[in-house]
């Protein structure tokens, strides 16, 4: 290594220790200010990240139950082909998550009528997680402005598949944690809307739409641990 691609610095002890040299760095324009030219100096620049817009609170939630199953995602492309998906990988009837791929494959056209694109819900019932009371397994979508009866009639919503289910839905409007106090003390007392008499349901999905995010209110254990 030449002497201009090294450099020596002492470190404790009293010992020398050579560094290579970030070429990069030699640029002439590399640490001049901002307001000066930079002479193809930002190639040399980290790559920029915007601050996203912050979205204001007080505006329409969906609050809808959260039911105990697994995750699961069905994608359909432009061409009509079906997949089937876990919450973190595709599946298949030879590698299945409590068989919804093979569930998917045998209702493949009626699931087509979900038309091209990815549509996330719960597999749950019989044998998963809670159960429900249920002696089948059912695939509920968690996309309710498309395919709840709640938003029938606005525009976006359609007529969903009649192998699928949909979360229900207990309040849509302003923001207001009365509103999602008011959900979980229903839910309490009234049991799953999802699986009517299941008297142990696990929570409410929040859903906050100029943020499009969801956040959970737990039954049990609500505080957990960070970031759950």
């Amino acid at each position: 290594m030449s002497t201009d691609e090294q450099i020596l610095q002492e470190v404790q002890g009293g010992h020398n220790q050579v560094f290579p040299v970030d070429k990069s760095l030699s640029h002439p324009d590399v640490g001049r200010g901002v307001e000066e030219e930079s002479h193809g100096a930002e190639k040399y620049w980290p790559e920029f990240l915007e601050y996203p817009k912050t979205p204001r609170l007080n505006r329409d939630v969906i609050i809808t139950e959260k039911i105990d199953g697994t995750n699961a995602q069905i994608f359909i492309d432009d061409t009509g082909r079906i997949f089937a998906g876990s919450r973190s990988r595709w599946i298949t009837p030879a590698n299945d998550n409590y068989g919804f791929a093979r569930w998917v494959e045998g209702n493949k056209t009626e699931l087509l009528k979900l038309g091209p694109g990815r549509h996330f819900g719960e597999w749950w019932g019989a044998g998963i997680q809670r159960r429900y009371n249920q002696d089948r397994k059912r695939f509920s979508l968690f996309n309710v402005q498309r395919w709840s009866e709640v938003f029938a009639g606005e525009p976006g919503n359609e007529l969903r598949p009649a192998c699928c289910d949909v979360v229900p839905v207990f309040w849509r409007g302003p923001f207001d944690s009365t509103d999602v106090r008011i959900a979980i003390d229903r839910l309490k007392a009234e049991g799953s809307w999802a699986a009517p008499g299941f008297m142990r349901p696990e929570g409410i999905i929040v859903y906050h739409t100029a943020a499009q995010k969801p956040f959970k209110v737990l039954l049990e254990n609500d505080e957990g641990r960070k970031g759950e």
